[in-house]
């Protein structure tokens, strides 16, 4: 398995080079988000173990840059000590895990493996049917290039049919995964909110992108109607 670490202190990109290739990874190491961001777009990588403070680009740009290029390779950041929003928006990024400096090389390694064994499927950080997008980090919808305001519940619904975009989703489904499991209201609450997005995100824009499939439930179509 081969592995890129992207980190600026050559002393440590050289100790976790040094780690990474006595538990068995080959080890490619850049010291510049430039850098690494062409290494990663030219090599089949297994996973990526990406800093978030680098010269020419950081971290965050170089995961980006990634996703959005359909690059789906496994991305660890290395994160600030106690730097919650650094972990947060190396998520909403597009990043799979991090670690937080100081870190355990034991801890490295197994959380590398873990993300390799997952694979590099396709995850990426907005999401996208046709003209219709939604961006979960900064909490915003559009459609055909227009801002749509949305309520918090209205995002999380419209974020779990993107994510099974052309897919037939049942309203028990919904409700378990936009609601919860213990949910004991009215289960026409999903219809209610169905009604909702078709009436801001499809109906003002001549569109008929969430269909109700009689008997089964509900599905967004894969390019946005």
């Amino acid at each position: 398995m081969r592995v890129l670490v992207v980190e600026d202190e050559k002393r440590l990109a050289a100790g976790i080079k040094r780690g990474l290739e006595a538990e068995g990874f080959a080890t490619d190491v850049a010291l510049n988000g430039t850098d690494g961001l062409w290494m990663a777009r030219e090599n089949p990588y297994a996973a990526i173990v990406l800093d978030i403070m680098l010269p020419g680009m950081n971290g965050y740009q170089v995961c980006a840059a990634l996703r959005e290029e359909e690059i789906w390779t496994p991305i660890m950041m290395l994160t600030a000590k106690d730097g919650e929003f650094d972990e947060a928006e190396a998520l909403d990024t597009g990043a799979d895990d991090y670690v937080t400096k100081p870190f355990s090389y034991v801890v490295l390694v197994a959380r590398l493996r873990a993300l390799i064994r997952r694979g590099a499927g396709e995850r990426p950080a907005v999401l996208e049917a046709g003209d219709l997008g939604f961006d979960p980090g900064s909490k915003r919808a559009w459609r055909s290039g227009a801002d749509v305001d949305l309520t918090a519940r209205e995002m999380a619904l419209l974020e779990f049919l993107l994510r099974r975009k052309g897919e037939v989703v049942s309203k028990t489904e919904i409700l378990h995964q936009v609601w919860d499991y213990d949910f004991e209201g009215d289960p026409n609450i999903v219809e209610v909110y169905v009604r909702h997005l078709r009436n801001k995100l499809d109906r003002p824009f001549g569109r008929n992108a969430l269909e109700t499939v009689r008997g089964s439930g509900y599905r967004l179509a894969a390019d946005g109607g």
